[in-house]
């Protein structure tokens, strides 16, 4: 008896050390995403052409009220419960895999890099439909009445894409979400996980000032590597058909050489300025609260 409490308890604990790594990082991911999601929405209006960020602001709280800061909230959640949770739970069984293969070394930046491009297209791949949905009902409000979608939640809208336009509308988009996922992912976690150690081991940093610095570092890489595949990213999945039935872009690539032709290649850091703030802290906070669950599970002994 004493024996099979003991396998069941050795079984638990090796499933918990799989498991732990995705659901801390979900768990930060989406606590962020509460704090962070006002600023997401004016981001999103600023690259669909609608002003400043004053100007957006301005008018979403003159023609909306305050909820339209929140809308789609359900979906950002449900975003970071696959997305974050897939890309950040990846990076770190793919880091530890590197580093029992390396015995116990730390990893050079480009190891760091590759973990962190590989996990960002696993988590892109899972995150897809959840980040459909979202850029869809953020850009609904721009839209004729006529033409809005008019999701309710989270669960509607990806009910209503599957039912309207097939299992595979899910993943429009999967290309520009990937490639810009990964490029997130690679200036994010790798400059977060060189910096931790630059911090503490060079300057000699105390555990919450390499955190903040780290994470700070961290955000400014995030947004600098991923605003042009955002950018093009968000073309595609918003894009409606004209009256003759046709898309603006036949996929990313043409949406790449029209943006290039019509604004040059400065038309892809539109917004960069709201894109980073909402970006960098979101990267800060993320990891921020990241370490502060891995601290708590230490102290109650997970």
């Amino acid at each position: 008896m004493g024996e099979e409490k003991a396998k069941s308890s050795s079984s638990g604990a090796r499933v918990w050390l799989i498991v732990k790594p995705f659901v801390n990082g979900g768990a930060s991911g989406m606590l962020a995403t509460c704090v962070i999601q006002p600023v997401d929405m004016v981001k999103v209006r600023i690259q669909l052409g609608q002003g400043s960020a004053a100007q957006v602001t301005k008018n979403m709280l003159r023609d909306e009220g305050l909820g339209a800061f929140y809308k789609g909230l359900s979906v950002g959640l449900l975003r970071q419960a696959t997305y974050t949770t897939a890309r950040l739970g990846s990076f770190r069984i793919l880091t530890n895999k590197v580093v029992a293969a390396n015995d116990g070394k730390p990893l050079p930046l480009y190891q760091k890099a590759l973990c962190g491009l590989s996990a960002g297209a696993i988590g892109a791949c899972v995150g897809n439909p959840a980040d459909l949905a979202l850029i869809r009902m953020q850009a609904d409000a721009t839209l004729p009445p006529a033409q809005r979608r008019n999701y309710k939640n989270a669960l509607h809208a990806l009910y209503r894409i599957f039912a309207d336009e097939g299992v595979f509308a899910l993943w429009k988009g999967a290309g520009p979400t990937v490639v810009r996922a990964m490029g997130l992912n690679m200036g994010m976690l790798a400059s977060y996980e060189q910096s931790v150690e630059f911090f503490k081991d060079n300057l000699g940093f105390g555990e919450a000032s390499t955190v903040l610095g780290a994470s700070a570092v961290s955000g400014f890489f995030a947004s600098t590597c991923s605003l042009p595949f955002d950018y093009v990213k968000t073309q595609i999945q918003k894009m409606r058909p004209d009256a003759d039935g046709k898309y603006p872009y036949t996929g990313s690539w043409d949406c790449v050489m029209k943006t290039l032709k019509s604004g040059g290649p400065f038309k892809f850091y539109s917004g960069f300025p709201v894109y980073c703030v909402r970006i960098a802290p979101h990267a800060m906070l993320t990891l921020i609260f990241l370490n502060q669950i891995q601290k708590l599970e230490e102290s109650v002994g997970l």
